[in-house]
């Protein structure tokens, strides 16, 4: 991109307004700062003390959450006093809480980007499903929990366990594993008048993976898949470290879920902006599958796995990204070729010392949250890297490793 501070259409600074109902994007908002741009940050009461970079945001706005939540009629009634006195050219979705609303708002204010049709893809787990299996992306047999007599034929048909999963929750969040059709049925009697928000889906044993993707006017610029250790629903239900490390730029294991990405992005239709996806290989038949997908950055510091693999920080060049707009040229750093590898749990003290842990290819510690600990790994051998997480994951189980049951629903 250009040095010079992008322009709107009237020559005025470009003003983009961030949507954060969680405390997370920094070096997005530091840099639509760099670039030029007039930036606003919509965010929670709640979350009005948590260290934002203040020196990079125009200003601050704050909505009232009821069990940190949003209210939608609120945001865009609020977003449109806004608009009053603020001409705002983007608008961006921090967290994946946030998509839907920012798509929402889009439509509603006529900034360009993607719509609620679109989000939705990017949000709703059956949608993206059923978008999946329409356009021949292998997916693992799943049905909408609505139709009683539909769901006896699923069962009969597809023999469990099977996995019970929210529509529009994050990450593994409310997601039940369910071992027999009682269980499944005491389930739904739980969920009561909230049972059309769920599908039901067959429990498929494998390896977990993870695609993080930037692209630009629908093309792929750039792209990396990693493994995790255990399963994350696994590691959130029963309690351990989570692990997950890159495989090697252009490696046989990395290129068939590059190119199963790049088919879910197409189908989706991502125009321009990142995607972290994840996929499975089934344990049975070696097959690919896909899991879900979402327009925004990983969680869990999986950005920062990734910036220490290739030194491209997601959260910059999504900044960049939505910034040109499709109306600038827009081409990633060349990436570096390192592997790397991460480690994250609760830990049991409030603040964990990990001096002990000394290898050199220690590149980043986790210091700013209380009860959590966390290390990345770097190195030019993978099988290094594969090394060291194998012998500190154990070291960190006996160290630090603290478990509580998930929670339901998201609790900032």
């Amino acid at each position: 991109m250009s040095s010079s501070a992008p322009q709107a259409p009237d020559h005025r600074r470009l003003t983009v307004l961030c949507l954060a109902s969680y405390y997370k994007g920094i070096e997005f908002i530091r840099e639509c700062h760099r670039q030029g741009c007039r930036t606003l940050l919509l965010t929670s009461h709640s979350l009005k003390d948590e260290s934002w970079p203040r020196e990079s945001i125009d200003e601050s706005f704050y909505m009232p959450d009821v069990k940190k939540q949003w209210n939608l009629q609120d945001v865009l009634l609020g977003v449109s006093y806004m608009a009053r006195k603020e001409t705002i050219d983007r608008i961006v979705a921090l967290d994946d809480f946030d998509v839907e609303t920012a798509a929402t708002l889009r439509e509603h204010l006529r900034v360009p980007g993607m719509g609620d049709t679109t989000a939705r893809y990017f949000r709703d787990k059956l949608a993206m499903r059923s978008k999946a299996r329409s356009e021949g992306v292998r997916v693992p047999e799943f049905i909408h929990v609505l139709n009683y007599d539909q769901l006896h034929e699923f069962m009969a048909r597809v023999g469990p366990p099977w996995v019970l999963k929210p529509r529009s929750m994050a990450g593994s969040m409310g997601i039940r594993k369910i071992h027999n059709a009682d269980e499944f049925w005491a389930a739904l009697d739980q969920l009561g008048d909230q049972q059309s928000f769920y599908l039901l889906e067959q429990y498929v044993p494998g390896d977990i993976y993870h695609v993080d993707s930037i692209f630009y006017e629908r093309e792929l610029l750039f792209s990396i898949a990693s493994r995790y250790g255990r399963p994350p629903m696994e590691v959130a239900q029963q309690g351990d470290v989570f692990t997950t490390a890159t495989l090697p730029l252009g490696s046989p294991q990395a290129e068939p879920l590059i190119e199963m990405n790049k088919q879910v992005m197409k189908a989706f239709g991502l125009v321009r902006g990142v995607s972290h996806s994840e996929f499975i290989r089934g344990h049975e038949d070696g097959k690919l599958y896909f899991l879900e997908t979402s327009a925004r950055v990983g969680g869990a510091h999986i950005v920062d796995l990734i910036e220490a693999a290739t030194g491209i920080n997601l959260w910059a060049e999504w900044a960049k990204v939505e910034i040109a707009g499709g109306k600038a040229p827009y081409q990633p750093p060349v990436p570096s070729k390192d592997s790397a590898g991460l480690l994250v749990s609760l830990a049991k003290q409030e603040t964990p010392d990990t001096s002990a842990y000394n290898a050199p290819e220690i590149v980043w510690r986790m210091s700013e949250k209380k009860h959590h600990v966390g290390l990345i790994v770097r190195s030019p051998d993978p099988h290094r890297v594969q090394e060291l997480l194998h012998n500190y994951v154990e070291r960190m189980r006996q160290d630090f490793l603290a478990w509580q049951p998930p929670l339901d629903r998201p609790n900032f």
